[in-house]
């Protein structure tokens, strides 16, 4: 599936060819929540990175958030740095891979058959857990990373 987003103000565009659109990963991580500024979790999708094609690159900036130990995150979260629409995230840890955040997709997306539900410890209080039968969160195969969940679907490097 060809997947076409952009930022709010439209300095940014962009278009990844998304072999497995869904499940969607909800993220609860306070990384995706702070900077989606979204209700609870940020929903990344998958991409083949070799596909990724930008308009308007010199209007993105860069965001390698710090983790709990003070270190830098090796992920790259690129943000339109007029309107500060978060676009995608992308590591290096799995070169072939791009995560456009589903609010700046443009295309109509699928009603996913299941969600997946990454760092849910720091999902705050307020945020219900909306599953659905087969969920993986509810089946027996709680997801607690990226990484894992990159495992679980062998799409490691």
């Amino acid at each position: 599936m060809r997947l076409e987003g952009s930022c709010h103000c439209g300095a940014v565009t962009f278009s990844v060819e998304s072999p497995h659109p869904y499940p969607y990963m909800r993220c609860y991580c306070s990384i995706c929540r702070k900077t989606a500024g979204t209700g609870g979790y940020a929903i990344n999708l998958s991409g083949a990175f070799d596909t990724l094609e930008v308009a308007g690159e010199e209007n993105i900036t860069v965001f390698h958030a710090r983790m709990e130990d003070g270190s830098k995150s090796e992920a790259e979260r690129r943000f339109c740095r007029h309107c500060g629409t978060a676009l995608w995230l992308y590591d290096s840890r799995w070169p072939d891979l791009v995560h456009p955040h589903a609010g700046a997709i443009d295309t109509p997306l699928p009603s996913p058959p299941e969600h997946v539900h990454i760092l849910l410890e720091s999902k705050p209080d307020w945020v219900p857990v909306d599953s659905r039968p087969g969920d993986p969160t509810f089946d027996g195969y709680p997801v607690d990373s990226i990484a894992e969940w990159h495992d679980r679907h062998g799409l490691v490097k």
